[in-house]
């Protein structure tokens, strides 16, 4: 198996520390009718068409002109799984009726399970006609050990659960896979006419799960006929750190928000940030009308952080999960926390709102420069802050953490916005309870004999004295929650 590069996200993900994200079923199939490598006769390569509310039907059945001659299939494409099971795939339709079975749902407001989300994208296949015993399952995921296989000789809607029942294969890192492996392992149900065919394509799978990168690959079901091998359904997720890998391959890939989730112009305004910088500045939008925001230091934090606040019952009123780390400019933080408060004050909320500008204690970031670009957007948004009334709360500790203490509490005084700091004598998530209403707010928090020295003297100086910078430094090696960030 490919080494594959670490995610730079931390933890959004998985317990194999990629930043998988699942692509589009379209995107999938693509890559697979592209570079699959198998003996096994792949039907309808490339039978695939987009639909959409601006959708041109005369453009579309000449560029694809299979629609007007073939029997067809539409289901949405917004990584929505048991589509079948939920009503949303139509079957058996020409052209005309596809159109007509797409005038009830597109651009409807749909629910699946607790999600809400409009249908705005569908994929239109050829109908595959088949019995029940040619479909097949099969699945490939990324653990720690290996890749785990799994093959199941009974496919589609009513598979169940697969985990309990399918066949599995588990290849280990740099480990390879044979079809000798698949056909004694994993077909051991499977008709001896199609073993061969499907020991071949499940190899071929493999390979190309491995050669681009995918941490998630699920065909369910697989159709296996006397004309070959034909891919139904598929669900897939890539790890994107290995862009600059797969780029020849990938193409300019994108990646659909989860159902019921839009996707917001300021999530990808910060993800350009983050791929021009060495920093990570990661911002996904839970709840744009929530009442809880927060600007969090380092990937560990912002889980803990987020963690809290559901723990302590905001889980509702969670409006976003982010984080800047990897030592970013002022500059960057300034972009960052700007995009941050401007989402933020456009909804009012009756309770007013909260911002939680939590972290640990770094090991390598300059808290100063970035509180200082921090700093700079909260006077830009000042007045929409008040406004909203929004209460900000501080914790955060590291190299120059007192400076950047200092002018965090001294733009809450010129402002007249109600920030509440706190240093490396305040437990991490403290400020948790604080901003959720659970604890009270200290009038004057304790501090540690440097920083209350530091405080009492910063006004005198524009540096942080060079004994103040090493104790600082000092305390953050020695303390429980250091993070590299």
């Amino acid at each position: 198996m490919n080494c594959r590069p670490l995610s730079p996200e931390g933890p959004v993900l998985s317990s194999a520390t990629m930043s998988a994200k699942a692509i589009s079923e379209q995107t999938g199939k693509e890559f697979l009718y592209k570079y699959i490598c198998t003996s096994a006769a792949v039907q309808n390569r490339f039978h695939y068409a987009n639909a959409t509310a601006e959708t041109d039907w005369v453009r579309l059945a000449q560029d694809h002109p299979w629609l007007l001659t073939e029997r067809l299939v539409v289901k949405p494409d917004q990584l929505i799984k048991r589509r079948g099971k939920l009503g949303l795939v139509g079957i058996n339709l020409d052209l005309q009726g596809v159109q007509e079975w797409l005038k009830t749902r597109m651009m409807k407001e749909t629910t699946v399970g607790k999600a809400k989300g409009v249908l705005k994208n569908f994929l239109i296949e050829p109908f595959v006609p088949h019995p029940q015993e040619e479909e097949f399952y099969v699945c490939i995921y990324a653990t720690r050990e290996g890749d785990q296989v799994l093959f199941h000789h009974e496919g589609g809607m009513e598979v169940g659960d697969v985990d309990a029942k399918a066949e599995r294969l588990m290849v280990a890192v740099n480990e390879k896979l044979s079809e000798d492996q698949v056909t004694e392992q994993l077909l051991t149900h499977v008709p001896e006419d199609k073993k061969q065919v499907l020991a071949s394509f499940i190899v071929g799978l493999f390979n190309l799960y491995e050669d681009l990168y995918f941490t998630y690959l699920e065909i369910n079901p697989i159709v296996v006929t006397k004309d070959g091998v034909y891919v139904l359904d598929m669900a897939a997720k890539i790890d994107a750190t290995a862009d600059y890998i797969c780029k020849a391959k990938w193409g300019d890939v994108e990646f659909p928000p989860p159902f019921g989730r839009e996707a917001y112009p300021e999530e990808a305004y910060i993800a350009d940030l983050d791929a021009k910088s060495g920093a990570s500045l990661k911002l996904t939008l839970l709840n744009p009308e929530g009442r809880i925001w927060t600007m969090v230091a380092g990937g560990g934090a912002s889980v803990v952080y987020s963690d809290t606040i559901c723990d302590l019952g905001g889980v509702d009123e969670l409006a976003n999960y982010g984080e800047y780390s990897g030592a970013p400019s002022e500059q960057q933080t300034y972009d960052y926390a700007k995009t941050i408060l401007s989402l933020m004050t456009r909804e009012k909320h009756p309770q007013g709102k909260v911002l939680i500008i939590g972290g640990s204690i770094a090991n390598f970031t300059n808290v100063a420069a970035t509180f200082k670009g921090i700093v700079r957007a909260i006077k830009d948004y000042q007045g929409p802050l008040k406004e909203h009334e929004v209460t900000i709360f501080v914790r955060r500790g590291g190299p120059n953490y007192q400076e950047g203490l200092r002018v965090m509490g001294e733009v809450g005084k010129t402002t007249g916005i109600p920030i509440h700091v706190f240093g490396t004598e305040t437990h991490m998530t403290a400020i948790v309870g604080m901003a959720l209403g659970h604890k009270p707010i200290p009038n004057q928090p304790p501090m540690d004999a440097h920083t209350a020295n530091f405080l009492l003297n910063a006004s005198n100086s524009a540096a942080t004295p060079a004994t103040t910078r090493t104790a600082s430094f000092s305390e953050a090696r020695t303390s429980n929650d250091v993070t590299p960030g």
